[in-house]
């Protein structure tokens, strides 16, 4: 028999240092073309939230804006100005400075969320496994017009070594974080 009252949370073997999270191309003229956008973007506001309050760093991309528009108001206050990435690219760490930010942050393990999830999600995702980070996909906050579209995308990067999860799942790690962090000062 399960022990269900035991609420130790097991945390992913991350040290939170090396942690943060990435929200691929969520913007203004994309996310209406996606028919599950509203609820993925519920979801991605919900981590961001958990993620600013564990003091991790927030990252964002914009594939090419000109066409496709800034990143949607809901997410893009949440993400410091500095912390939006302009590119061209599909794979987000094709582009220098992206690279130079998570060397920066010493960021070596990446939770990721996004649109498309077939497009520039699968190419930033590879390209990080492929740079050897360790990607944590947050696997009902991606998206693609298409379902089979994701479908696939989502076994392919599992396939390719991401850890697929989901944002309840995402929540209670991000939680476990915060609980761990020295109380702040005041003043």
């Amino acid at each position: 028999m399960v022990n269900i009252s035991d609420t130790t949370i097991v945390q992913p073997a991350v040290v939170s240092k090396t942690l943060g999270l990435l929200v691929v191309d969520l913007q203004t003229r994309l996310a209406p073309a996606i028919p599950e956008s509203a609820a993925v973007v519920a979801r991605i506001s919900r981590l961001l939230s958990a993620a600013e309050a564990a003091g991790l760093p927030v990252l964002a991309t914009e594939q090419y804006s000109k066409g496709l528009g800034p990143t949607v108001p809901e997410l893009r206050r949440h993400v410091a100005e500095e912390c939006i990435f302009e590119k061209t690219a599909f794979a987000a760490p094709r582009e220098g400075g992206f690279r130079d930010v998570l060397s920066g942050l010493g960021l070596r393990t990446l939770m990721v969320a996004g649109m498309e999830a077939h497009v520039c999600v699968q190419q930033t995702v590879l390209c990080l496994l492929e740079q050897g980070f360790a990607v944590h996909l947050v696997g009902d906050a991606v998206a693609s017009r298409v379902p089979l579209n994701k479908a696939v995308a989502l076994h392919r990067m599992a396939a390719a070594g991401a850890h697929i999860t989901d944002t309840e799942a995402a929540l209670v790690w991000l939680g476990g974080l915060q609980s761990n962090r020295p109380p702040a000062r005041r003043a």
